[in-house]
């Protein structure tokens, strides 16, 4: 089968999961095809753990149909890049990097942050499954391993260029349903004195600001402190402190050393402190937050759909802004394709000429929206809306928002 369900947690192992609410089952959110055919769908729903809090899917899809070949690119957008420039700074001053010392990536990408560290003289070295977006990194010189990280991967790092002083992994440690394994990995790879630094979409900011279209095949975990602090605890090491940065919507940075018994192992910053008391004053160690988050995708669809279709009907022209893998849960669980975008414009070359999962709406290159000048353009990739509108400034129509409430610009 392409994918199995699991009945327990996937940080702690308890049985005692509970299901949440469900969500419209889709194709994998970011398989683009070259033309309409018929694409596999899966279900997709969340669970929470009673015994560490944790919220998750239980639905795993086979990996390789996920990751193998892959259209997204960290460098595809500016506000990301200066997100990535700006993170490489940070650790590089924090935890004082030499040109000795080695940082490897998880889940590389295109190479983009590690380009920044390797301009400083800083050695690297990344590891992603993308096949092809892993070919382009290499001949870009940018040191990368094809494949799912692992103790095998850390120990054949090791083996060649030594324990890694830092260890990135952005976006990615949601990715993956074998976590523990991940992390004997990084155990593996990592200095003794060297820091794990990773970043995930923080479920604070999917519940509170309604984030749900960031729920899909791809995230398996949806991430908060509570259950963080005991799995790594679990496993010998310290997640000692964290801080809400902005990128994806809201996300959470997370800093993890080794713990020692020498010294205080359970040190944690007043800021990791404070974000864990403001875990517990909204009830995240209780299932009833995440209930609620299906209320507010309702009162979102009932509002979003009925104004898109009465646009359709005055005979507006509607096209969508960026075709991200959320845009595929949004469209599947509000259930609008074509009948309400004429097509989809996207930055990336590796999607243009393409078409949407599942939907199969025509992606086009976003100089048609100055040839056609449609009169909205819904912004599906709305986490980067004011870059977008930024650099679009001759565009004469009207942008929609749609999350994390719908504006009209």
């Amino acid at each position: 089968m392409n994918f199995h369900i699991r009945d327990n947690c996937r940080l702690c192992g308890s049985k005692n999961v509970e299901k949440c609410f469900d969500l419209a089952s889709t194709p994998p959110a970011n398989e683009m095809v070259d033309k309409p055919k018929e694409q596999e769908h899966f279900p997709l729903f969340l669970n929470f753990c009673n015994d560490c809090y944790h919220v998750q899917l239980p639905v795993v899809v086979n990996p390789d149909i996920l990751f193998s070949h892959y259209t997204y690119t960290s460098g595809i957008n500016q506000t990301f890049i200066d997100h990535l420039c700006n993170l490489s700074n940070i650790c590089i001053n924090r935890f004082d990097l030499q040109t000795s010392d080695l940082v490897a990536e998880i889940g590389s990408n295109d190479g983009t942050l590690l380009k920044f560290f390797q301009n400083r003289g800083i050695r690297i070295i990344g590891i992603d499954p993308a096949k092809n977006i892993v070919e382009q990194a290499n001949k870009d010189g940018l040191n990368t391993i094809c494949g799912f990280f692992n103790k095998e991967i850390a120990k054949e790092i090791v083996e060649k260029q030594g324990k890694a002083k830092l260890i990135v992994a952005n976006n990615v440690f949601a990715h993956a349903d074998d976590l523990k394994e991940i992390v004997e990995g990084i155990k593996i790879l990592l200095d003794k004195n060297g820091t794990f630094v990773f970043e995930v979409s923080y479920l604070v900011d999917v519940l509170e600001k309604n984030l749900f279209d960031t729920i899909y095949h791809e995230h398996l975990s949806y991430h908060h402190l509570l259950p963080l602090g005991k799995f790594f605890n679990s496993l010998g090491l310290n997640l000692f402190d964290a801080e809400t940065i902005n990128t994806q919507g809201g996300s959470i940075r997370c800093f993890v050393k080794f713990s020692d018994e020498d010294k205080d192992c359970n040190y944690k910053s007043d800021n990791l402190l404070e974000h864990l008391d403001y875990e517990k004053s909204i009830g995240l160690n209780t299932i009833s937050p995440i209930k609620k988050l299906e209320k507010k995708i309702d009162k979102l669809k009932y509002t979003l759909v009925p104004f898109l279709k009465d646009l359709k009907k005055a005979g507006k022209t509607i096209v969508g802004y960026g075709i991200p893998a959320k845009a595929t849960t949004l469209m599947y669980h509000f259930g609008f394709d074509s009948d309400i975008l004429d097509y989809i414009v996207d930055d990336s070359k590796l999607k243009q000429g393409m078409f949407s999962p599942g939907k199969h709406v025509p992606v086009n290159p976003v100089y048609d929206i100055y040839l056609n000048n449609p009169d909205y353009i819904l912004i599906l990739v709305w986490n980067f809306a004011e870059s977008i509108i930024l650099k679009n400034k001759d565009y004469r129509g009207k942008w929609i928002i749609p999350i994390p409430e719908i504006k009209i610009v």
